[in-house]
């Protein structure tokens, strides 16, 4: 089978030949359709994300596809089967062993590419705003990077639930997007006063972040009393000090959120959410964004998108039709 495998954090990944998996007790082996990249994939191939493989590795860290074989130990899947699954690895090839505890069956209803886009993106953003922060109806929802593959989910998601949402991204083209996403208010982080335009509309009450430096701190400027913020990521690779005195005058709470964090210590989390989002997107409340599909060939052309922020939504690489 053909794998886009790292050998080193020096050089660039490629496409290789492997031999085809074989499933252990507890696993599943799945014949890939797609998959979705993640900035936490750059992270890998440069050695500095927290759970970053033994080289060499299979990038990739969200798939769809059809079960092909099954652990002696699995019960609950059959030969066949549609799923999705975190598997933090392995994505980007054309077969791949997952632990079977990882995968979701998937309706018929959610194509291949839905899928592949769905799991990290909306995950993240509803674990965060509903798990993390226990956004209530009517508050306030700054989203930083709007527009991108994990803030676009938080506006979505943020309208579900009933908050007021503030999308800041940068430039008309993404917060564009945002806008058709169910943005209330637009801030355009190239030229508007991130803190100003906040506080003129109110104040922030949750605080989403997937960016990081001037943009965080401006958000931190900007919030309401008892606001909790929620730092996803660092895109702008400035990681924000923050002072704890701050916090103090004004009741503040952060909530840090690793995702993936929550399938060695509370895997129950992420079910539940994965199965009130499955549902929405069932009932057509949530639709991904995938700006960009590309072939298993381009997939080094797809982290460039994701490296030189040119997408938006998500990107995926659609491995094979099924």
């Amino acid at each position: 089978m053909r794998a886009f495998r790292l050998t080193s954090h020096e050089s660039p990944p490629a496409i290789t030949d492997c031999p085809t998996p074989e499933p252990k007790s507890q696993e599943l082996c799945l014949q890939i359709a797609a998959c979705g990249l993640n900035f936490a994939d750059l992270l890998m191939m440069k050695g500095t994300y927290q759970d970053t493989p033994d080289l060499p590795f299979t990038l990739g860290l969200e798939v769809s596809g059809r079960v092909t074989a099954i652990g002696s130990e699995v019960t609950d899947f059959a030969i066949g089967d549609r799923v999705a699954v975190y598997g933090g690895q392995g994505g980007l090839a054309e077969y791949g062993c997952f632990d079977a505890s990882r995968a979701v069956k998937l309706p018929d209803s959610m194509g291949w590419v839905d899928a592949a886009a769905f799991q990290i993106a909306y995950g993240t953003s509803h674990l965060a705003l509903d798990h993390r922060a226990r956004m209530l109806p009517g508050e306030n929802l700054l989203v930083l990077g709007a527009a991108g593959g994990v803030g676009l989910t938080a506006v979505e998601i943020g309208k579900l639930m009933g908050a007021t949402v503030i999308a800041c991204a940068r430039g008309t083209d993404k917060l564009d997007v945002a806008k058709a996403a169910g943005a209330d208010h637009l801030i355009d982080a190239k030229t508007d006063d991130i803190r100003a335009i906040v506080k003129s509309l109110g104040g922030a009450d949750v605080v989403y972040d997937p960016v990081g430096g001037d943009q965080f701190e401006a958000a931190f400027r900007a919030c309401n009393p008892e606001a909790r913020l929620i730092p996803i990521g660092f895109a702008s690779g400035d990681v924000p000090q923050i002072k704890a005195n701050h916090l103090l005058v004004k009741n503040l709470s952060v909530h840090g959120l690793y995702w993936g964090g929550y399938l060695s210590f509370r895997p129950d989390v992420l079910t539940k959410s994965l199965e009130q989002l499955i549902a929405w997107h069932g009932e057509g409340k949530l639709k991904p964004h995938v700006s960009h599909v590309l072939p298993l060939e381009q997939a080094g052309d797809g982290m460039e998108l994701l490296r030189g922020r040119k997408s938006t939504g998500k990107v995926v690489i659609q491995i094979a039709d099924l």
